[in-house]
């Protein structure tokens, strides 16, 4: 992952996860670490606020599901946070390579009410 799109996550999960860090992790693994522990504080102290953290972060319940059951070789703090990771990095990558095309004027009379 490049450093922009580390700091694009980080500012992204930030956010949502509350990190206390002031700067970005220099790597992806220092990423993965630092929402890995922050997750591991969720789960001991607010499951049900992680839960809608996930949700709300996009991460498919069908990725989520198996990981809670221990089906990840992983800790569980680190499978989460692995996901979350991935979501964001896929997040980037749709916006980057999906780019939308403005409306004419006609199309926007279409959606007008």
């Amino acid at each position: 992952m490049t450093e922009e799109n580390i700091q694009h996550v980080f500012g992204q999960v930030s956010k949502s996860l509350a990190l206390e860090a002031a700067e970005p992790p220099p790597d992806e693994a220092a990423l993965l670490a630092l929402i890995a522990e922050r997750v591991a504080e969720l789960l001991e102290h607010q499951p049900e606020y992680l839960m809608s953290l996930l949700y709300r972060l996009d991460v498919l319940e069908e990725k989520i599901a198996p990981v809670m059951r221990g089906h990840s070789e992983e800790p569980l703090p680190v499978a989460l946070a692995r996901l979350i990771l991935e979501r964001q990095k896929q997040r980037i990558e749709t916006r980057r390579t999906v780019k939308p095309h403005p409306m004419n004027r006609d199309e926007a009379d279409e959606w007008a009410w």
